[in-house]
């Protein structure tokens, strides 16, 4: 055991990103390790700061004498795990942040909050009279009450938390079956668990399919053969019940596994599937979470009480001790990508961390992103793919409109005859419908209604963004032109901004449907506490008959009763100015598809679009994922665009516009000077940012491009260096690469 602590200070200042030097006194020795949270003497005076054991070694780095000395370990304040720190210094150096905002993103709580009080639901009732109860619900048509009734009938007992936010059950409901008799609400004080219930879990048989994937996978953990899984399979071809499959082998070997799904996807049957296989071993993170529960979720896992964290991409850094497996659901989601420094992406950051453990990597998806399946397609991952629904059940029948051919027979409407139809249909047979505005952003695009093209950048194959200033304006390298009035491909003077909101389409519902209830969501409606819920709940109680809302309403969602889905414009994903809006709309319908016929009703699809030959449509409506990826792959490999090239996105952000135009143009010319001799790596701008001040901050971007991933870490090791020499610059730099979204 070496004798000196080399010690990041926890202060958030680039200045100060540097470790520090400390003698580990003999009280020390051997008890002190890498990852302890420590209270050091820091400057002049007395004064003591807490901070993070990076390295201990047995050399010093300067005269011993004049070091001072590690004062105290802070046990109780904290769970670092040596893996993590190594983690977060990982991504530092990946991804460009200072050493402590790497650490702060990878470390838990440290603050120890008290216990807290928690409710649970007991049914009170015994089975016979609560069957004889839930048919009387059910015959007076009161949806949540016989809903809950039916979960506590399977459960017995059944935590208030997951069955007002995740079983959607309002709290007045809950009241009113206490008043019946027929539950009781019980108030203990408890260590904080995310997850109850009652362990009532009846093991599904996979089927051939599963069963061969699941093998497989437990006979390379068995053999010690660790690396990264691409599981491809249709929505309801039992992915989650394979990932079970290998988790359960995991546990029972003395592993621990982490599970993430998309927040917007955490429902109470996904928590629920997990809690009746695995029972008070499981626990979860989410965004409602207090820091008091998160702190508890993280304690109990550092502790070995729990075998499966569930979460979003935070929940990749529970302090599990044996580590066996990681499992990324629904992997092509954005959400998996930080938006904040260090940007990392959770599949690459979780592929570090089993390389850390020793552990595998399961990533699943009916749509994966282009990156993972070029991974997988080069022998990087394995690729196991699930062709087929587990219970056989069919894909629900997909119409594309040409909104084109609507035009010229005089429908202006935003519903063009057949959707008009099928709404009407449905509403007559008391069936639901899910109208679904794919738009992502707030930047329109300036496309043709006669013949459908999208007025786009000549350098880059992205669609020109139109300004205040009436030029319209590419995000990417900034060409700039003048506003059209004539289409440049057909003559048409038919040109307008495709820019609409789900707030418009919900008035145009209900002008055209007056007699039908209808709901909205989106980034409006759901903003209170509780208004995701809220309206969940009632749309799942059949309280109303159309849904209109933004991709939130179809992910993580199962309406048996929903059997026509309405997408009215998937132009609005198509064309937005990024070189991912192909497969951000070829995932989304695809998506959206499988929201309809969940039930034993068939369901049916309308694509509405002005470019119903674009390969993304095409191919999402035939749910064809293998002739989309080789169109894609095409395109991406053109214009070197990942996973066919990478590309680093530069970010510069100051108070003041010229500030920001003076940094981003040195950094170009440096770069410029840089790249000169080296023909690997490209660079395009500065050019301000596609909104260009935020807050009274102003934004400009530059982008470099090479096929060469390590070029791009190396010029951003340089530019890093270079602020260092510009410390009084008032300007702010971040680094994201291979960006999922614009700037």
């Amino acid at each position: 055991m070496g004798k000196y602590a080399n010690i990041i200070v926890n202060i958030s200042h680039e200045n100060l990103d540097r470790t520090f030097q400390y003698q580990i006194p003999e009280r020390l020795q051997g008890v002190l390790m890498v990852g302890d949270y420590v209270k050091i003497p820091f400057g002049k005076g007395n004064r003591t700061i807490n901070g993070y054991v990076l390295e201990i070694t047995d050399e010093a780095e300067y005269d011993p004498l004049k070091m001072k000395c590690v004062e105290s370990i802070e046990k109780n304040n904290s769970l670092v795990e040596g893996r993590l720190i190594r983690l977060a210094k990982w991504m530092k150096e990946t991804y460009g942040s200072t050493m402590i905002t790497a650490l702060k993103t990878v470390l838990p709580i440290k603050k120890e909050v008290k216990a807290k009080e928690s409710r649970n639901i007991q049914l009170v009732m015994s089975q016979e009279d609560a069957g004889e109860q839930l048919a009387l619900y059910e015959k007076k048509h009161q949806t949540a009450r016989a809903r809950l009734l039916a979960e506590l009938i399977k459960e017995k007992n059944l935590d208030y938390k997951i069955v007002t936010q995740k079983l959607n059950i309002q709290s007045a409901t809950i009241r009113l079956l206490e008043e019946q008799g027929v539950l009781k609400v019980e108030a203990k004080r408890v260590y904080r668990n995310t997850a109850h219930g009652e362990l009532s879990y009846e093991k599904c048989i996979l089927n051939e399919m599963q069963k061969k994937v699941a093998d497989e996978i437990k006979a390379d953990l068995d053999a010690g053969i660790h690396q990264t899984y691409l599981l491809k399979g249709v929505t309801g071809s039992g992915k989650t019940e394979v990932y079970m499959e290998v988790i359960e082998h995991v546990v029972r070997n003395g592993g621990q596994a982490i599970v993430l799904i998309p927040e917007i996807a955490l429902t109470y049957q996904t928590v629920m599937r997990f809690y009746k296989r695995f029972g008070d071993r499981v626990s979860t993170l989410h965004s409602k979470l207090s820091d008091g529960e998160r702190y508890d979720q993280f304690e109990r896992a550092k502790k070995g009480e729990i075998d499966v964290m569930i979460g979003p991409r935070s929940a990749l850094f529970t302090p599990f001790e044996n580590l066996g497996i990681v499992i990324i659901d629904e992997e092509h989601e954005t959400s998996y990508k930080s938006d904040s420094m260090p940007k990392y992406h959770a599949r690459d950051v979780a592929e570090k961390l089993c390389e850390l453990y020793g552990a595998s990597l399961i990533l699943g998806s009916a749509t994966p992103s282009i990156e993972a399946y070029y991974r997988a397609k080069n022998g990087i991952y394995k690729l196991h793919e699930l062709p087929a629904r587990a219970n056989g059940a069919q894909m629900a029948r997909v119409e594309v409109v040409d909104l084109r051919e609507e035009l010229k027979r005089g429908n202006k409407s935003i519903f063009s005859g057949a959707l008009k139809s099928g709404i009407e249909d449905r509403l007559t047979k008391g069936e639901q419908v899910m109208l679904f505005l794919n738009r992502r952003g707030y930047a329109g695009f300036i496309s043709c209604r006669a013949c459908g093209e999208a007025v786009k950048c000549p350098h880059c194959d992205v669609s020109l963004s139109r300004h205040i200033n009436k030029k319209l304006v590419c995000h990417y390298c900034g060409y700039e032109q003048k506003e059209v009035t004539v289409c440049p491909h057909c003559g048409s003077t038919m040109i307008g901004e495709m820019k609409a909101g789900t707030e418009k389409i919900e008035e145009l519902v209900k002008k055209s449907f007056p007699y039908a209830k209808v709901l909205r969501m989106d980034a409006d409606t759901t903003k209170q506490k509780g208004g995701y819920e809220t309206i969940l709940s009632a749309f799942a109680n059949r309280e109303a008959d159309i849904l209109v809302g933004t991709q939130m309403i179809v992910k993580g969602h199962d309406f048996p009763y929903v059997t026509l889905v309405g997408i009215l414009a998937a132009d609005m994903s198509l064309n937005v100015g990024d070189y991912r809006c192909a497969e951000r709309t070829f995932q989304l319908l695809t998506q959206a598809a499988g929201r309809a016929g969940r039930g034993n009703r068939a369901g049916e699809v309308v694509i509405q679009t002005y470019n119903p030959e674009h390969y993304s449509i095409v191919n999402a409506a035939k749910q064809n994922y293998e002739s989309y990826y080789q169109e894609e792959m095409a395109y991406r490999s053109l214009m070197d665009y990942p996973p066919a090239g990478h590309m680093v996105a530069i970010l510069i952000e100051g108070r003041d516009s010229k500030s920001a135009i003076d940094l981003s143009t040195y950094l170009a010319e440096t770069i410029k000077n840089v790249i000169l001799k080296d023909s690997t790596v490209r660079m395009i701008g500065p050019t301000d940012a596609a909104v260009r001040k935020i807050n009274d901050i102003y934004r400009r971007i530059l982008y470099l491009k090479s096929k060469d991933y390590e070029r791009l870490t190396v010029i951003k090791d340089l530019i890093e260096a270079m602020l260092l020499e510009k410390s009084k610059e008032a300007c702010r730099v971040t680094f994201d690469f291979d960006p999922l979204n614009g700037y």
